[in-house]
């Protein structure tokens, strides 16, 4: 099963969120339901990247690595290297 971490942006919050899951679309569509505790407040929120990872604890190390050095900076070094 393929995992992927991706990073959501609320405009009303002006934050980003960073989380991992193997099924993108049915998650996001939690997060905009505010049945996430986390991000209730935030709504909606927009997908703005998705990476795939080929396990769940590749994916886990990815999340904690992107959380450590903050989406927003991260998402900066993506744009340099692309």
């Amino acid at each position: 099963m393929e995992y992927c971490v991706y990073i959501l942006y609320s405009n009303s919050l002006g934050k980003y969120y960073v989380g991992q899951t193997s099924d993108l679309t049915k998650r996001l569509n939690r997060h905009n339901a505010g049945r996430e505790r986390f991000t209730r407040m935030g709504t909606p929120w927009e997908l703005i990247y998705s990476i795939g990872c080929d396990s769940r604890s590749e994916a886990v190390r990815l999340e904690k690595k992107i959380k450590n050095l903050g989406a927003k900076r991260y998402l900066a070094i993506q744009d340099l290297g692309g």
